[in-house]
């Protein structure tokens, strides 16, 4: 089935782009949620004048976001974690995990932006990928640490 998108849809396409789905994808997720429409003429002129605004917008936003996007590479954090003595985690860090670090340090960061292929399982520093959008992408410095679990001596 060939839709015309009306928004930007991660691994799919852009606006204005047309696409070849399967029915299920379209007719469940993709016209409910009114990323996407039918491919007609009308439509496409339609697609075009929202596509001209849209880039208006994002010639805005993106100087914004460049601001932003050169202050969290020159970020880093730090997260303390409970590991055993070989640095194992007794658990793992998640990107939501990183997003709220980094929220803490004042950096706007949530967890759709923080890309992490798997859960960090092992104590050490990381660069992760933080996408402020799908064209505009940076890396961050993240150190996992294990907690200090001493018991404090009685004197």
């Amino acid at each position: 089935m060939e839709l015309l998108l009306k928004k930007n849809v991660d691994k799919l396409g852009r606006i204005g782009d047309i696409v070849k789905v399967k029915e299920g994808y379209a007719r469940n997720y993709l016209l409910p949620q009114g990323l996407a429409t039918n491919v007609s003429p009308a439509n496409l002129k339609q697609i075009e004048k929202e596509k001209i605004k849209m880039e208006l917008q994002l010639k805005e936003e993106r100087a914004q976001l460049q601001g932003i996007l050169e202050k969290i590479s020159a970020a880093s954090c730090t997260i303390l974690v409970k590991a055993n003595e070989e640095g194992r985690l007794f658990g793992s860090v998640t990107a939501i995990q990183i997003a709220e670090s980094l929220t803490k340090e004042g950096y706007p960061v949530s967890h759709e932006m923080v890309r992490l292929d798997s859960p960090i399982k092992v104590c050490g520093d990381f660069d992760i990928t933080i996408a402020l959008n799908l064209e505009l992408q940076t890396k961050c410095k993240v150190a996992v640490v294990k907690e200090d679990t001493g018991t404090p001596e009685n004197t």
